[in-house]
């Protein structure tokens, strides 16, 4: 793909979340905004060839966002987009949502999931994202990638989980 590519792709994932969030209401006032605080040791995930507006940091060959808390809505990447999720491939390259391994230590929407009802339309939306990232073959290895680091934490988590 070519950057103009790209960056027409990234304008329509992000489209698919304006004005859908995880819960029917803000999500944010159960944690005081955990997601939107981040450091140099935390931050949001962009995806391969993402551009952001947001104080951008580099650690391990990944890009990240780090805001400051608060940010104009219109200009987060993604990741901030569809968290607490991740579009995720499975064993046979289909498409699923898993939690996002930064919203096991932040989110209380992925600690309490049992308990809360998610807006199927933001669920929806998240497997359309990953489906049309993963038409591409770099966005595709990346969420390869990512999916191999979910899977290793649930398998940590379910064996100390006995």
């Amino acid at each position: 793909m070519t950057e103009k590519e790209y960056n027409k792709m990234y304008d329509k994932l992000n489209r698919l979340f304006d004005g859908v969030t995880p819960l029917k209401k803000d999500c944010g006032a159960l944690c005081s905004g955990a997601c939107c605080k981040g450091d140099d040791k935390t931050g949001m995930l962009l995806f391969p060839f993402e551009k952001t507006q947001l104080r951008e940091i580099s650690e391990n060959g990944r890009r990240f966002v780090v805001c400051s808390g608060e940010c104009n809505r219109s200009i987060r990447p993604l990741s901030c987009r569809i968290f607490p999720f991740f579009p995720t491939l499975n064993e046979k390259g289909k498409i699923e949502i898993a939690a996002d391994k930064r919203g096991y230590d932040i989110c209380p929407l992925v600690r309490h999931s049992e308990e809360i009802i998610f807006d199927r339309r933001f669920l929806r939306n998240v497997k359309k994202a990953g489906k049309i990232l993963s038409k591409d073959a770099q966005c595709r290895a990346f969420l390869q990638e990512i999916s191999e680091q979910i899977n290793e934490l649930n398998e940590f988590i379910n064996k100390i989980n006995i």
